[in-house]
């Protein structure tokens, strides 16, 4: 491929978009590196580099690396385990020699990240045209999984350094209008306690791993088919963690827990809550205003992103077999019922978190489909609607607690217009079964 033929090719609307995307990206890490060490600590960037050594947690990185080896035959797959388990025996033997640990003793995940550099290094080296361009989107795929992790926590450190003052008892206010159901979901898991707990609070902090799961069905074929379908579930995904956090910043709320109760494991603690109410006792109808917190807890409640993932993989395990309909269903009620019932979310941020998820799925299946009248016009629906929501909670929740049984069903009624817009335009963007051709009648013989 000579120069002008590669320019060519990079001047189709397909590649600009992945190359802005790319760029995008970049700078994007680039300016949280700067702002995590603007407070001394580590960015997005240097943590990604210090996993080639130090590996705090092994499943981001093997979760990665199982998503890179979609695009591999099961040779390349078994070779690509034995040699990244191989290299993390050897680190984990060294770092006990010489007495490292790190914060969770000696764990693995550096031989994932190896394979997956040296699966890049392979394919500019060694692979040509399509093989290349398919080897190093398995690869894009697995770094951007455990670049989205490590993105994440520094946003929310940025929230936390950056919002002094959060805005629960507005959203707790508005929530009256929905009967405050963190309050009573809150009160039916202490109930179920232990065994309600534990299975919840594994779901929560599991939910990475069935989106995995989905993705890696959705990408069954990429191997044999040598190419990735138009659209999968990591897309949303991280689409859903670029911008979620943008609106933490506009709108910093820390939940339940924290703002009306003990906080957990020690983060938040009574010393900053506005009452320690959570869960037994809903919090009074009042005036509602900012209020200070600690520069630790993350402003990470509106939306819910929690709700916002689980949403998308109940969305795209619809098509999936049986089994795996059945888990993205569990997996969205157990994931709602866990933010709610421990103090995590409130209702609202729930209702926000289902629009904000339906939007974007919107918009990258009709880039996939083709831009057309229905796909702008619920795009620009669920827009509205989420910012309508946003503002109602911010500048109506009294009116919103003193009219329960106004404002409750209107915002049930929003969110349900979205899922009803979104499940009736994606239907008619499904491939029609062309009819079957039927032969021509037979001439009757006189």
């Amino acid at each position: 491929m000579n120069g002008r033929t590669m320019f060519a090719a990079w001047r189709q609307p397909r590649a600009m978009l992945w190359a802005t995307a790319g760029v995008a990206a970049l700078g994007l890490l680039i300016t949280l590196e700067i702002a995590a060490r603007r407070y001394g600590l580590p960015g997005p960037i240097t943590n990604q580099v210090k996993g080639v050594i130090i590996a705090p947690k092994a499943g981001p990185l093997y979760a990665g690396m199982a998503l890179m080896m979609v695009v591999l035959t099961w040779r390349q797959r078994f070779i690509a385990a034995g040699v990244a388990i191989g290299i993390d025996v050897v680190f984990v033997l060294v770092r006990w020699a010489v007495g490292a640990r790190t914060t969770d003793g000696l764990s693995f995940g550096s031989g994932a990240l190896w394979v997956m550099l040296g699966c890049a290094f392979i394919a500019v080296t060694r692979r040509t045209g399509r093989e290349r361009v398919l080897l190093l989107k398995g690869v894009g795929l697995g770094l951007l999984l455990v670049a989205a992790r490590k993105t994440g926590d520094t946003w929310l450190l940025i929230t936390a350094k950056t919002r002094p003052l959060v805005l629960d008892p507005y959203v707790a206010t508005a929530d009256h209008a929905l009967g405050n159901p963190s309050w009573l979901v809150g009160r039916m898991v202490r109930a179920t306690d232990p065994i309600g707990t534990h299975l919840l609070e594994w779901v929560y902090a599991q939910l990475a791993v069935a989106a995995v799961v989905v993705a890696l069905y959705q990408l069954r074929n990429v191997a044999a088919e040598r190419r990735f379908p138009r659209h999968h579930l990591l897309r949303t995904f991280l689409v859903i963690g670029l911008l979620g956090p943008g609106i933490y910043m506009l709108f910093p709320v820390v939940g339940p827990v924290f703002a009306y109760g003990p906080g957990a494991s020690g983060t938040g603690g009574v010393q900053w809550a506005v009452a320690n109410l959570w869960p037994d006792t809903p919090p009074p109808i009042s005036s509602p205003h900012p209020v200070p917190y600690d520069s630790i807890t993350p402003r990470n409640c509106m939306p819910s992103l929690h709700t916002a993932w689980a949403t998308a993989i109940f969305i795209h395990s619809r098509k999936g077999p049986r089994i795996l309909r059945f888990a993205g269903a569990f997996w969205l009620i157990a994931t709602l019922t866990a933010t709610l019932g421990f103090g995590y979310h409130y209702g609202a941020d729930l209702i926000a978190g289902v629009v904000f998820t339906l939007t974007i799925e919107t918009a990258l299946r009709a880039l996939d489909h083709g831009w057309d009248r229905s796909g702008f016009q619920l795009v620009a629906y669920g827009t509205t609607v989420l910012a309508a929501l946003l503002m109602s909670y911010r500048y109506l929740p009294t009116e919103m607690a003193v009219h329960p049984y106004l404002f409750g069903p209107l915002l049930i009624l929003a969110m349900s217009s979205v899922i009803y817009g979104y499940v009736r335009t994606t239907k008619l963007w499904e491939p029609k079964a062309a009819p079957a051709l039927q032969p021509d009648p037979q001439p009757e013989l006189v």
